[in-house]
């Protein structure tokens, strides 16, 4: 079964990243198809950057990016639910990626942005950049929530849309087939 691990950007506290991530878990769950790990960069609480090595050595000193390691390098595919901020993505999302290297590789990664008026686009371009970097490999299906707070009911859960539904499963599809199609890969390169 695919390994999906759904990584929660916000540590922010009343982020609505978190009613957001349990639509996408649930959905997840409701699938069927997947493994879960869900990861709430919060809870985890990487330190910024405490390792003397560079992450492409994998001489992790730090119990916190050892364990983080592991959980990164057993996926098989990532969800990143992630906020817009100042035109780009959440720092601690930065740092959970730079954390590490190898274990990135060629792994499918979907995307569930969310913002103002741009749904948390401009986050998503932004990552483009240190995601490529790593060798993550995008899907084409993405969930854009434009002004998403309106989609938080008064019991805090996060009501999605027919289009978001339907972005979901079809990126949910799409990890699936992307992550067996680049499995040889990642096993070519250890």
């Amino acid at each position: 079964m695919t390994k999906l691990m759904i990584v929660v950007a916000s540590v922010r506290e009343g982020r609505i990243g978190l009613p957001i991530a349990d639509w996408v878990r649930d959905t997840v769950e409701r699938d069927g198809r997947f493994e879960l790990d869900w990861a709430d960069l919060k809870e985890i609480g990487l330190p910024l950057m405490s390792e003397p090595n560079h992450p492409r050595l994998r001489q992790y000193t730090q119990p916190s990016t050892i364990a983080w390691s592991e959980r990164v390098d057993a996926a098989d595919a990532f969800i990143f639910v992630q906020p817009e901020y100042n035109y780009s993505y959440p720092p601690s999302l930065k740092n959970a990626l730079d954390h590490l290297s190898q274990e990135w590789w060629r792994k499918p990664l979907g995307t569930v942005s969310y913002g103002g008026i741009s749904g948390g686009t401009r986050s998503v371009t932004a990552l483009r950049v240190p995601e490529t970097a790593l060798g993550l490999v995008p899907t084409t299906a993405n969930v854009e929530i434009p002004w998403a707070a309106k989609q938080i009911d008064d019991d805090g859960l996060f009501e999605a849309n027919e289009h978001q539904e339907r972005m979901l499963a079809t990126q949910l599809d799409e990890l699936l087939a992307l992550a067996g199609a680049l499995a040889p890969l990642r096993a070519n390169r250890r």
